[in-house]
C-alpha cells in the first residue's frame, strides 16, 4: 500500500489536476527518502486533490444508497460488488494515506510542524470516515510499506481512538507555530495554510466524532462534547454563524486538463450515468424548498417519472427501480449549480401550488436546455464537515445528550447557514442568489413546524435538515442515517438485498491481501449486514 512521492500533474479516477504551479514534485537530484520543505510544499497540496478525488466512486454511491441520487442501479437495490468502491478504497491507500504518512513522518523529522498538523487531520478525517463507511480496516501497519505488505484488519472502535489521539496531537504541533499560517498559502488547497481554520476544522471533527460515539458511550461524549461548545468560537462557524471556515474541497473549472467536478464531468455531456433520486426532488418540492432550483437543473419542462410528457420536468428515478432507463438522456434531470457546477435553474415550473412562497416562479424567466461541456463552470465542491452540518450536530446532541446547548437555536443557525452557503455558491456560479427575506420566512417556517413539533418530530427535522445539508456528501448522510434511521427513505421499489450496513471491500484487496483469511467471500458477504462500531 505504498507509493513514493508520485508526480501529480494528476491523473486520478480519471481527473486531471495540477496543484501550483510549479512543474514537478520532486528533482531527480534529491534524494525522495528526505524531502526538502519545497517538496512537502507540493506533496501536501497532492494530497488535498486526491483525497477530494478519490472520493468520486464513493461519494456517488453513498449517495445512491441515500436517495440523494442514482449513480448506478445495482447500487439503488442494495447490491454490492467488490467493484463498487473499489477505486476509492485502493486510491485512498495507494496515494493520500501513503503520502499523508511520509509528510508526518519526514515533517516531524525536519521539524515542519504545520505541515505535519494538516497532514495529520487530513488523514484523521480520512481515516474515521473509512471506518464509518467500512467499519474494520487495515491502519495500524497499513502504511509500513515492504514490512507488512498484508496488513491486517483493526477494529473501528480502536482506530477511533487512535483518531482522537491524532487530532490532539495535530493541535499540539500547531501550537509549536507562532505565525498565523501553518504553511504558505500555496502549499495548502483547503484554508491557504491558515492556522485558525485549521484549529476549528479540528474540533469541528472532534464535535463530529464525538456525536457519533454518543450510542457507544454516552458519558463520554457528553462531557466532551460540553467542552467543545462551551468555546463556539474554536469550532467552524464561530460565534457569527458564518461559513467562511468550512472545511470542503473545491474543484476548478478548466477543461484541458479537466479539473471539475466529477458529477458535472458525468453528466454535463451527450451521455449520462446518473438519474436524480425522485424521492429526494419530492422531499424539495412538497416542502416549498428553494434549495430545489440550485440542486436540480430540468432538461426539459413537462418531462416526469417513467419518461412521461404530462409532469413539471423533475424527472428522475425512484430508489430500487430495476427496469432498463428509456432513452431520455435529454428529458431526464440532473445535476444543478450546488454542489456540481452545474446550471441553476432559473425556469417557471408549470404545477407549483399557490400557497408556495419560497420555490415559486417570481423571476424565473430563462428557458431550459439539454446541457452540455460548455454549460456552468465545473467548479463544484464536496462539503466535508461545514458551518451548517456543525450546527445540526450540535442540535441534535443537545436533542439526545442533553448538552445544554439550544438546540432550536442551533436548528435554526444550520438551515440558515446552509441556505445562505447555497445561496452566495449558486449567485458566484452563473445562478441568483436568494434573498434574505426568503432565507428568514423559510426558516420561520421551520421553526414554526419544529416548535409544535415533540422530541421524536424536532429530532426527525434536525436530521432531515442535516439530510438536505449533506447533499454533495453521500458518506456523512450514509453514517448519519446509520446511526439515526432518519430520515426516513422511501422504500425501494425492488431492492436485490438489504440495507448495507457497510460497504464492500475492494476486491483487489481480498484478492491480495493474505491476512484476510481464506474465506474472503464470506468476508464479504457479512460488510451487508454488520452493523458498524458505534451503530447500536
Amino acid at each position: 500500500m505504498k507509493s513514493k512521492y508520485i508526480a501529480y500533474t494528476l491523473l486520478i479516477s480519471g481527473v486531471t489536476f495540477i496543484t501550483g504551479a510549479c512543474n514537478k514534485f520532486v528533482d531527480i537530484n534529491t534524494d525522495p527518502n528526505n524531502p526538502t520543505t519545497a517538496q512537502l510544499a507540493l506533496l501536501l497540496p497532492s494530497t488535498e486533490v486526491s483525497m477530494g478525488a478519490n472520493m468520486y466512486e464513493l461519494n456517488s454511491g453513498t449517495s445512491t444508497f441515500m436517495q440523494h441520487t442514482v449513480s448506478n442501479a445495482d447500487l439503488s437495490r442494495y447490491q454490492q460488488q467488490g467493484t463498487s468502491f473499489d477505486e476509492s478504497w485502493d486510491g485512498f491507500y495507494s496515494q493520500t494515506l501513503s503520502d499523508l504518512q511520509d509528510i508526518i513522518a519526514n515533517g516531524t523529522a525536519s521539524g515542519e510542524w504545520g505541515y505535519v498538523a494538516i497532514a495529520k487531520l487530513e488523514k484523521a478525517y480520512l481515516v474515521s470516515m473509512m471506518v464509518d463507511m467500512w467499519g474494520d480496516i487495515p491502519y495500524f501497519d497499513a502504511e509500513k510499506g515492504e514490512e507488512a505488505v498484508s496488513p491486517g484488519l483493526n477494529g473501528g472502535r480502536e482506530i477511533y481512538e487512535d483518531v482522537l489521539t491524532l487530532i490532539d496531537s495535530a493541535i499540539e504541533d500547531a501550537g509549536k507555530i507562532n505565525t498565523a499560517t501553518l504553511v504558505p498559502a500555496s502549499a495548502d488547497m483547503i484554508y491557504n495554510g491558515v492556522k485558525a481554520s485549521w484549529l476549528s476544522m479540528a474540533n469541528s471533527l472532534k464535535l463530529k466524532l464525538y456525536n457519533q460515539l454518543r450510542l457507544v458511550d454516552p458519558a463520554r461524549s457528553l462531557a466532551a462534547i460540553q467542552t467543545l461548545i462551551n468555546n463556539p468560537s474554536t469550532l467552524i462557524g464561530g460565534t457569527t454563524n458564518t461559513n467562511a471556515t468550512d472545511y470542503t474541497f473545491k474543484f476548478g473549472s478548466a477543461q484541458n486538463p479537466n479539473n471539475r467536478h466529477p458529477w458535472h464531468r458525468s453528466e454535463y455531456q451527450s451521455a449520462k450515468n446518473f438519474y436524480m433520486c425522485q424521492s429526494f426532488m419530492d422531499l424539495l418540492f412538497n416542502n416549498d424548498d428553494p434549495r430545489l432550483r440550485y440542486f436540480i437543473y430540468r432538461q426539459n419542462a413537462t418531462a416526469g417519472l417513467n419518461n412521461s410528457t404530462n409532469s413539471n420536468g423533475y424527472y428522475g428515478r425512484n430508489p430500487g427501480d430495476g427496469t432498463a432507463a428509456p432513452a431520455d438522456l435529454n428529458r431526464r434531470s440532473t445535476f444543478g449549480v450546488y454542489p456540481a457546477g452545474g446550471l441553476y435553474d432559473n425556469a417557471s415550473i408549470n404545477n407549483i401550488p399557490a400557497t408556495y412562497s419560497y420555490l415559486t416562479n417570481a423571476g424565473a424567466t430563462s428557458s431550459l436546455k439539454v446541457v452540455g461541456t460548455a454549460d456552468g463552470t465545473g467548479a463544484g465542491l464536496i462539503p466535508l464537515i461545514t458551518n451548517a452540518m456543525v450546527k445540526l450536530i450540535r442540535a441534535e446532541a443537545a436533542m439526545t445528550l442533553n448538552t445544554g446547548d439550544d438546540a432550536r437555536q442551533n436548528f435554526s443557525d444550520g438551515v440558515t447557514a446552509h441556505l445562505n452557503s447555497v445561496s452566495v455558491f449558486g449567485a458566484s456560479n452563473g445562478g441568483a442568489a436568494l434573498s434574505s427575506a426568503t432565507i428568514t420566512g423559510f426558516v420561520n417556517k421551520l421553526l414554526a413546524a419544529y416548535d409544535a413539533a415533540d422530541d421524536a418530530g424536532k429530532l426527525n427535522m434536525i436530521m432531515t435538515q442535516k439530510y438536505i445539508a449533506c447533499y454533495g456528501n453521500g458518506m456523512e448522510a450514509y453514517t448519519d442515517y446509520r446511526r439515526t434511521g432518519l430520515p426516513v427513505l422511501r422504500t425501494p421499489l425492488s431492492p436485490l438485498n438489504t440495507f448495507p450496513l457497510r460497504l464492500y471491500y475492494s476486491q483487489t484487496e481480498l484478492s491480495a491481501n493474505t491476512s484476510l483469511g481464506e474465506d474472503v467471500s464470506a468476508l464479504q458477504i457479512a460488510q451487508q449486514t454488520t452493523p458498524v462500531f458505534w451503530d447500536k
